[in-house]
Formats: C-alpha cells, sequence, structure tokens
C-alpha cells in the first residue's frame, strides 16, 4: 500500500504537519507529535479506523486517495512443484537432503 497523506494534504493547501495536527484536533482526534511526523513522513504500521476517518474529514477525501493499493509488489505464488520438494526436505541448490547435525556438549552462554 502506498500512503499518501503530505499529497492529499498539499492538493487542500496544507504544508505542515503541525498545521494537520491542529485541524484534526479541532476533529476530536489528539494525536502527538512524534505519531503525526511519522504519518507525515512515512507509510504507518498501524493506523486505526478513526483516525483515517478524521484524516478524511479534515482533508475533504476518501480512504482513496489516502491508500493506493500496489499489487504489483506482492509476491507471485509458489509453485505446487516446488512446494512438495521443500516438504518432501529437498536441497533445490544441491540436490541432496539436508540434516542436522547432534547437538553435543553443552550449550553457548547468552549474547
Amino acid at each position: 500500500m502506498k500512503w499518501n497523506l503530505r499529497l492529499a494534504a498539499a492538493n487542500r493547501g496544507i504544508w505542515k504537519a503541525s498545521e494537520m495536527r491542529r485541524l484534526l484536533a479541532a476533529r476530536g482526534l489528539e494525536m502527538s507529535t512524534g505519531k503525526m511526523s511519522g504519518l507525515w513522513s512515512g507509510t504507518p504500521s498501524v493506523l486505526r479506523p478513526e483516525e483515517l476517518d478524521a484524516f478524511c474529514a479534515v482533508l475533504g477525501c476518501e480512504i482513496a486517495d489516502l491508500v493506493t493499493a500496489e499489487p504489483e509488489t506482492v509476491p507471485a505464488p509458489v509453485e505446487a512443484e516446488d512446494m512438495t520438494q521443500k516438504a518432501a526436505g529437498g536441497d533445490a541448490v544441491a540436490g541432496r537432503r539436508i540434516t542436522p547435525k547432534p547437538r553435543t556438549g553443552r550449550s553457548l552462554p547468552p549474547r
């Protein structure tokens, strides 16, 4: 997913994260400076629905204006043949089975 908050805000004449934060506070969404900075400068890892609603209300936009799907970034599905070879324990590189070595002796201290 691509996060387009800055573009959506710029289209409405909002150029600073602090201005956006004030507008959100006027709508009842208090956001810390750090969180607003993270949302302004990067892609959020977590975004609550009420935050998304507040952004849309302040900017007068739809969710599609804030978030763009990027399906081409999703890895292609694994072929069924590859899955059966991995399940059988085959090594695709050398064509041999990998067996773990037995543990002997004492364990290592924690790092």
